[in-house]
C-alpha cells in the first residue's frame, strides 16, 4: 500500500474495495443460508404446526391415536428445545455433534441445517396460530357438508391461514438474514467472518464491521420493501365498493 488511508471514511472505502471479493462471497453465502433455511424451515414448521393442531377423538382407531400422539409429543419437544436455546449454541451442538457421530459435513451444510431447525420451531407456532385464527365455524361447516378433516384443512383452512402467515414468514427471513452471523463460530464464511478476516489484516475492525453493517442494511431494506409489496398484492384492493352500495347510488 503506497498511500495510507487517513480517517475512518478513507479506511472504510479502502477496506470495502480492497476486500470486495470477500464481502461478495460472504453476502452470497449469507443469502444461500437465509433463503434455503427459511424455505425448508417453513416446510418443517408447517408440518409441525399442522401436527400440533391435529385433534384426536374417542372414535379414532387405536393405531391412529398412538401414531398421532407420538408425533404431537415429538413436535412439542422439538419446538420447545429450539425456541428455548440460543441459535449459536444450537450451531455448536449440531455441527460438532454430527462430526462426533462420524459424519463428515461442511460448515455451510451444518449452518443450513441449524437455520432450518431453528426456523421450523418458530414457524410451527406461527402456522398453528394462523390455523387457529380461522373461524372454527368454517371447519365445522365443511365437516357438516361431508368433507373429510384432511380435505377441510387443505381446501378451506390452509389457503386462508397462509395469507396470515406470510408476514411472519417475511419477518423470519429477515431475522435469518441477520442471524447467520452467529454461524461464524462453526467456520461458516458468511459476512461477519469475512469482515473479521478483512479487518484483522490492518487491525481496522470498526471500519470492516461498518462495511457489512451497510450491506446488511441494504439487503434487509430491499427485501422488506419486496415483502411489503407482496403483502399489499395479496391483500387486494381496499377501495372497492359493495355491489349493494353501487346499486343504491345509481338508483
Amino acid at each position: 500500500m503506497t498511500d495510507t488511508p487517513n480517517g475512518i471514511f478513507e479506511w472504510i472505502w479502502f477496506i470495502a474495495t480492497q476486500y470486495a471479493d470477500l464481502f461478495i462471497t460472504g453476502t452470497i453465502i449469507t443469502l444461500i443460508i437465509a433463503v434455503s433455511g427459511t424455505i425448508l424451515g417453513f416446510i418443517l414448521g408447517f408440518i409441525a404446526g399442522i401436527t400440533e393442531d391435529s385433534k384426536l377423538s374417542k372414535n379414532d382407531p387405536l393405531p391412529k391415536k398412538i401414531v398421532l400422539g407420538f408425533l404431537k409429543g415429538v413436535s412439542k419437544v422439538y419446538v420447545e428445545i429450539f425456541r428455548d436455546t440460543p441459535m449459536i449454541v444450537q450451531a455448536m451442538i449440531v455441527y460438532f455433534g454430527i462430526r462426533y457421530a462420524g459424519i463428515q459435513t461442511d460448515p455451510i451444510s451444518a449452518g443450513i441445517l441449524v437455520t432450518v431447525l431453528n426456523t421450523g420451531a418458530y414457524m410451527a407456532e406461527t402456522v398453528r396460530a394462523g390455523i387457529k385464527s380461522i373461524d372454527i365455524g368454517q371447519r365445522e361447516g365443511a365437516l357438516a357438508l361431508g368433507m373429510s378433516p384432511i380435505s377441510t384443512m387443505i381446501h378451506i383452512i390452509l389457503p386462508q391461514a397462509f395469507k396470515n402467515i406470510v408476514p411472519e414468514m417475511a419477518n423470519t427471513f429477515l431475522t435469518n438474514l441477520k442471524m447467520t452471523s452467529v454461524l461464524n463460530v462453526i467456520g461458516v464464511k458468511e459476512l461477519f467472518l469475512q469482515a473479521k478476516t478483512a479487518g484483522g489484516t490492518y487491525y481496522r475492525y470498526l471500519e470492516s464491521y461498518l462495511v457489512i453493517a451497510a450491506i446488511y442494511f441494504v439487503l434487509c431494506f430491499a427485501f422488506n420493501r419486496i415483502f411489503l409489496f407482496i403483502e399489499k398484492k395479496m391483500a387486494g384492493k381496499k377501495d372497492y365498493a359493495l355491489a349493494v352500495e353501487y346499486m343504491d347510488n345509481n338508483e
